[in-house]
């Protein structure tokens, strides 16, 4: 987790979907409510798909984000409960 998860385009993911709906257009198949897929993520980031991918592996990985595949497609939301352990973490001066 000390390399460097949080930065740059992994705090805007973060930050986009904390409220999906503001930053993405409505899923043709699926709900904003399951999350974001990759490939929307990685139009927002102006990246590739593999490049998108890696950032959302790396932010699984840690906690930040919950993944939940529906047909071919994953699904990308924020799991708050972890995100505020983090974060208390920090402001206890971890």
């Amino acid at each position: 987790m000390l390399r460097v998860p949080v930065g740059g385009r992994r705090l805007d993911i973060l930050e986009w979907l904390r409220d999906p709906a503001a930053h993405f257009p409505p899923e043709r198949h699926g709900s904003l409510v399951d999350g974001v897929d990759a490939a929307a993520l990685a139009t927002k980031l102006g990246v590739s798909h593999a490049v998108a991918r890696t950032h959302l592996d790396l932010l699984v990985g840690v906690g930040l984000l919950r993944a939940r595949r529906i047909g071919r497609r994953t699904f990308y939301h924020r799991d708050e409960y972890r995100i505020a352990e983090v974060r208390s973490l920090f402001e206890k001066g971890w």
